[in-house]
Order: C-alpha cells, then structure tokens, then sequence
C-alpha cells in the first residue's frame, strides 16, 4: 500500500462519515436543526471536494495505485450511503430512491469484485454514467440537507438532482450488467 497525498485524502474522506453521522445525533438543543443540517452539509460538501482532489492529485502527480483505486469508490459508497440514510430519517428524500442508490451501489461493487475474479474487470471500468450519477449525487445531498422550511430552493433543487441521479444509477447499472453479461456468455 502506497501512501501519498491522494491515498490520504481519501483517508480523510472516510474519517469524515462518522464526524456526518455524530452531528446527525446531536441533541438539537446544541446547534438548532438548521445549524445542524448546515454543518452536515459543509462536511459534506468538502468530503464531496476532496473527492475530486484526490483523483486529480493522482492523475496528474502520477500517484495512482491499485490500493487507491479500489478505496476511493469505497470511500464514495460509504459517504454517499451514510447520507442517504440520515436524509432518509429526516424524510427529505422518498424510501425509493434510497433503495434504487444504495442497492446499485451494492450491484455494482459485487459485479466489479466478481470480475476482478475472472480477470475481467476492464469490462467494469468506471464509465461516464456512473461518473455523472456521482456528480449529481455530491450536488444534491448537501441542497438535501437544507431543509424546506429554510431554504426551499436548494431543496428542490437537490430533490430533482437526486431523482435523475436515481435515474442514472439504474441506466449505469444496467450498462455495467449488460458489459458483464457479454463476458458471463463467452
């Protein structure tokens, strides 16, 4: 395992999910709801931004690895899911669409662990979709956490961007099965 300034900031992505989920359990008194859910979504949104940081550091410092590669998307799944799960609790996003993320998340993970296996995983390389889903995902969680009584805006906003984002996580995995059923027939 290499460590460098990408491989760090992904480290760092981890280490922020339990400091989301212990501001989620805050009693309210503290903070207030509003200046609760705020700090949810800064924590977020700079989790979201290293994130980007870190691939880019690696791409362009030439610090990728193998080890970085398989935590990164971890490190994404587990953020994005621990957050689905708290807006789920605070009914700001439908039971729907938590499933359809989470459960592509699981799909797709055991799809990808099953063809490294068969020394097939280039047929599940990360594709543009599944980029794009993450994108939109990282922009609505955060407007999600504002709530509507706050700010109504950011909250429709982020309720549109994580239904397509729903929409692009069903599309994305049924473009990875569809990869992977080529592979499963040879």
């Amino acid at each position: 395992m290499s460590i460098n300034v990408p491989t760090i900031l992904t480290w760092f992505r981890i280490t922020m999910i339990p400091l989301v989920i212990s501001l989620f359990y805050l009693p309210e008194n503290w903070f207030g709801i509003i200046l609760r859910d705020t700090w949810i979504a800064m924590v977020f949104m700079f989790s979201a931004l290293t994130d980007w940081l870190d691939g880019w550091l690696a791409r362009r410092w030439k610090q990728t690895s193998a080890f970085g590669a398989f935590l990164d998307p971890v490190a994404d799944k587990l953020m994005v899911c621990s957050a689905l799960l708290i807006l789920l609790n605070l009914n700001r996003i439908d039971t729907l669409i938590a499933l359809i993320i989470v459960g592509r998340e699981i799909i797709i993970s055991s799809l990808r662990a099953w063809m490294a296996q068969i020394g097939a995983n280039n047929n599940v390389r990360v594709h543009r979709l599944g980029k794009l889903k993450t994108i939109l995902q990282m922009i609505a969680i955060p407007c999600l956490f504002f709530d509507k009584k706050f700010d109504g805006q950011l909250y429709c906003l982020g309720s549109g961007l994580i239904t397509l984002a729903a929409i692009l996580a069903v599309w994305s995995m049924l473009y990875y099965l569809q990869r992977a059923w080529f592979v499963i027939k040879n």
